[in-house]
């Protein structure tokens, strides 16, 4: 019989191959970005959303806030570096100044802002618990932002000055 832990790893092993395949499938769209030496309209946001996410997610899984949580850290710190490499081809391709200054200041303002919850989190919650509830609140905020980050954009680039009015 198998015991609960290695059911817990087996499947926590095949969540981040799920999440790893998720993390991944904008490639396409960079390859893309690559050839043709532009990121067109393509917006920034989601890939941002999704490194705070993934940030936030690591900081959980760290076993000064969460112990026993290696394969949330292990897929969080991969998925980090993946989307700063998407990050990283978007502002070399970007096609003016003011769209590279926007997406380093969202990085910047990303950077600063979990360095406050890192220090909140370790000067303030002195335990396991809480700084679990602490950070987990602050993860269940991020993955709503980071699955919302489509729909922003898409809201961002509709007319609703050509709609019929009624």
């Amino acid at each position: 019989m198998v015991s609960a832990d290695v059911l817990r790893t087996m499947v926590g092993v095949i969540g981040n191959v799920i999440s790893l395949i998720l993390f991944l499938s904008p490639v396409p769209t960079f390859v893309r970005i690559w050839k043709k030496g532009s990121v067109e309209q393509y917006s920034p946001v989601p890939y941002l959303a999704t490194l705070a996410n993934c940030m936030v997610w690591a900081l959980y899984g760290l076993p000064i806030v969460h112990p026993h949580s290696i394969l949330v850290v292990t897929i969080n710190g991969s998925a980090i570096f993946i989307e700063l490499s998407y990050i990283i081809l978007f502002l070399i391709y970007a096609s003016d100044k003011k769209q590279r200054l926007k997406v380093l200041l969202g990085l910047l303002v990303e950077l600063i802002l979990m360095a406050l919850l890192v220090l909140v989190v370790l000067t303030v919650a002195h335990t396991h618990e809480r700084r679990s509830l602490i950070v987990g609140i602050v993860c269940i905020l991020c993955n709503i932002m980071m699955y919302a980050s489509p729909l922003a954009v898409m809201f961002s680039n509709s007319n609703y000055n050509n709609s019929p009015s009624i």
